[in-house]
């Protein structure tokens, strides 16, 4: 049976002679229900707000390291191509460990910002600013362009394997009850991450990344132009190794293996 307002303004009316109590009862009981929605939709909202500025701390941080050890990496670039004879990056004053001179407004910044709001915060693609090296100028180009593109991921590889000791060594120097065991290990397990996360992703032979210019100088002539021809649509294939999950599942098997060998 459906009731009409006439129907509810005759029930209040019976409840009212039954119970003189009963219009303060009501508005108590619907002051209270408004009270608590009211006070969910607070603590939903704070929460929220919570988890944004946890978000953007951790982002902060973490965007902190990367520049940090992605500087290592451009001027490892930049000193193994000078020792090969190619004095460009110096010239340019890139060969120097200030981040600064190493940050790109739009691929370090603008670009990640942009695929995390568009992709929702799956995934993100960023990059220091590219070290200028001018092969013609090495004393033996083809061997000395696979040094150079060597060079970037073997100073991430170099930091990996010392904050892995690193890590040991607290582990074995402090008890994890130790309340500054934790922060610290944390914070090295993080900077290690970031390490092997960039000599992962620069080791894709994905043109421009440092393994394309491996693969580049290593293949015959006429393969390598081949290669070449491709480069500019290669960026395509990078993201759709990301956004299909491809890239985060190789770095997750390389990082599980390293834990699983060094028993981190």
């Amino acid at each position: 049976m459906k009731l009409d307002v006439t129907d509810y303004y005759s029930i209040i009316t019976i409840m009212i002679c039954a119970d003189p109590s009963y219009p303060c009862k009501f508005v108590c009981y619907f002051l209270k229900n408004q009270f608590d929605q009211v006070l969910v939709t607070y603590h939903y909202f704070i929460g929220n707000i919570m988890d944004i500025i946890n978000l953007i701390t951790w982002a902060a941080f973490t965007f902190v390291i990367f520049i940090i050890f992605a500087t290592f990496h451009e001027f490892a670039h930049g000193w193994v191509a000078y020792r090969c004879g190619d004095p460009t990056a110096k010239q340019n004053g890139r060969l120097s460990l200030n981040p600064i001179v190493h940050i790109d407004l739009f691929w370090t910044i603008i670009m990640p910002i942009i695929l995390l709001i568009s992709t929702n915060g799956r995934f993100a693609i960023g990059s220091a600013k590219p070290v200028p090296v001018n092969p013609s100028l090495f004393r033996n180009p083809r061997r000395d362009i696979v040094l150079v593109g060597l060079a970037g991921p073997g100073a991430n590889t170099v930091w990996a394997l010392l904050l892995i000791v690193l890590m040991k060594l607290w582990g074995n120097s402090f008890s994890p009850e130790s309340p500054i065991f934790r922060p610290v290990y944390e914070l090295m397990f993080i900077c290690m991450y970031v390490n092997v996360m960039l000599l992962v992703f620069n080791m894709l032979p994905i043109p421009p990344l440092d393994g394309s210019r491996i693969i580049e100088a290593l293949l015959p002539y006429h393969y390598a132009q081949y290669y070449q021809k491709f480069s500019p649509y290669m960026f395509i294939v990078l993201i759709a190794l990301m956004w299909f999950g491809l890239f985060g599942g190789l770095f997750r098997f390389i990082l599980n293996l390293i834990i699983f060998v060094f028993k981190l």
